[in-house]
């Protein structure tokens, strides 16, 4: 079987992963607030994880792995939009995981096998902050429950933080009702105006970090072997999380390995939005017709433990790259296995930068192999397979971008009908030059043909034409008049 190697956060080394049951492997990803669309460093963690998940289930079979990841639909960022809104919660956050799904679903990551919703897991999460009073790790003050952060001795050791240098250095919230300034809630009230549950301590609702700690606990139970997420969330999240599932459960070991994705930036600049280069997945998608493979593309170029850099140039690559490819595996008709060397990058810590370089190499060597590969890492799949070219852009209204999935004025059948003509067109022409000697004909389509933004190749096999990422329809559509006899 493949030794896969991960970079545990917890102990700062690539490990052998060696999962508690090779039969039940257990995986918990943090999911989103949902308040609003995802936005691209959003994508990161979904799509590194989707490819963990994928090998997860390429080396230990698709019905031995559970990938659970959640939805916080309970929050404060929430309430304030229906606030602001004047909408009701549950269709803020019905419509924006209808928004997350469909971005998802365009990066090619496939669902988890369960996406628990925070709201319909309140009683484990009452349950299990009761069990932490009941055994002295956390009291309730003012209607809140707080954890007592110094009642667990190994608090700090995922993030390589210590106690004092916490209450140096962060800002923690310091209330007249806590113990001591590095003690985190568990439950708080709510009034009138606010979402709330009965509970011990009054109407009140869950703090954040009780949430995964009690779903991970329902769903994968007291020990389960991976832990994912943003490296953002190592701290406070994370570590509030094994704080308190390892106090409530002593007899479990939480979560075996942690795996954490190092942060995204946009042209070389931290991504916000007075810097105006802040994209959400669906801006990315309708507005500037980046397809979402094109997007996974892109994230998985850089190892998920580097930072990440999103620039136009990526994805313009991407794009060519993405539709040479797709051009190749449409003329796959075998099946076959995932290429030895795709699993092994992969299983080496999550390599997709070497994956996608050995991908290149097959592309040529093997096509039947290389496509099965490039499924294994979610590229060219089946419910991906719907690329199109979108309406005309730019002043003229003749360019045209092969970059996005959807609706288009033109279809892909009738576009490679078009190239079909073309090809033979070319054809005939440097036939009857060969013959006459004069291939001035010749040179005036060909040099058309690249001025339209088509590959044009010429051996003694035959004529290719390949379009590149921006053609011009219109130009084309004019040459295929001319051509044609």
């Amino acid at each position: 079987m493949t030794t896969i190697r991960l970079t545990n956060s917890k102990t700062r080394r690539k490990e052998p992963f060696e999962p508690i049951d090779p039969k039940a492997v257990r995986m918990y990803v943090c999911g989103p607030t949902v308040y609003d669309r995802a936005h691209l460093g959003n994508a990161r963690p979904v799509v590194v994880f989707d490819v963990l998940f994928r090998l997860l289930r390429h080396v230990y079979g698709e019905a031995h792995v559970t990938y659970v990841r959640n939805f916080t639909d309970v929050d404060d960022k929430i309430n304030a939009r229906a606030a602001a809104t004047g909408r009701p919660i549950r269709d803020i956050t019905d419509e924006t995981i209808r928004w997350y799904h469909d971005d998802m679903d365009a990066l090619g990551a496939l669902r988890p096998t369960h996406e628990p919703r925070a709201t319909e897991w309140i009683g484990a999460m009452i349950a299990m902050t009761q069990d932490l009073i009941a055994r002295g790790h956390a009291y309730e003050r003012e209607g809140h429950v707080l954890f007592r952060v110094r009642s667990y001795k190994d608090y700090g050791q995922l993030s390589g933080r210590s106690l004092d240098d916490m209450i140096a250095g962060a800002r923690v919230e310091v209330a007249p009702f806590k113990e001591d300034p590095l003690d985190f809630v568990l439950w708080k009230p709510s009034d009138a105006a606010t979402p709330g549950w009965d509970s011990p301590w009054g109407r009140g609702r869950p703090g954040w970090h009780i949430e995964c700690s009690a779903m991970a606990f329902e769903l994968l139970g007291e020990s389960f072997d991976i832990h994912g997420g943003g490296l953002d969330l190592q701290f406070p999240h994370h570590e509030n999380e094994i704080a308190q599932s390892r106090c409530a459960h002593p007899e479990g070991g939480f979560a075996r390995y942690w795996l954490h994705n190092e942060m995204l930036q946009v042209e070389g600049k931290k991504m916000s939005k007075s810097l105006g280069n802040f994209f959400t997945v669906h801006e990315l998608r309708t507005q500037r017709a980046v397809a979402g493979e094109i997007i996974r593309f892109v994230l998985l170029g850089t190892h998920y433990r580097k930072p990440m850099d999103w620039t136009a140039e990526k994805a313009d690559t991407a794009r060519s790259t993405l539709w040479r490819w797709r051009e190749i595996a449409s003329k796959v008709d075998g099946v076959s296995e995932p290429s030895k060397e795709i699993v092994q990058c992969l299983a080496d810590d999550l390599n997709t930068p070497a994956a996608i370089g050995e991908l290149h190499r097959l592309a040529s060597a093997d096509p039947v192999v290389f496509k099965a590969s490039a499924q294994l890492m979610g590229f060219l799949t089946d419910d991906l397979r719907g690329w199109t070219l979108p309406a005309a852009v730019g002043s003229g209204g003749g360019i045209l971008e092969l970059s996005g999935f959807g609706s288009g004025t033109t279809s892909q059948s009738s576009f490679d009908v078009m190239l079909d003509r073309l090809t033979v067109a070319l054809t005939r022409a440097r036939e009857a030059a060969m013959t006459s000697k004069d291939f001035s004909a010749v040179d005036r389509l060909k040099a058309a043909l690249i001025e339209s933004g088509v590959e044009v190749r010429m051996s003694k096999a035959g004529i290719t034409l390949h379009p590149g990422p921006r053609v011009d329809t219109r130009r084309l559509v004019a040459l295929d008049a001319e051509a044609a006899p």
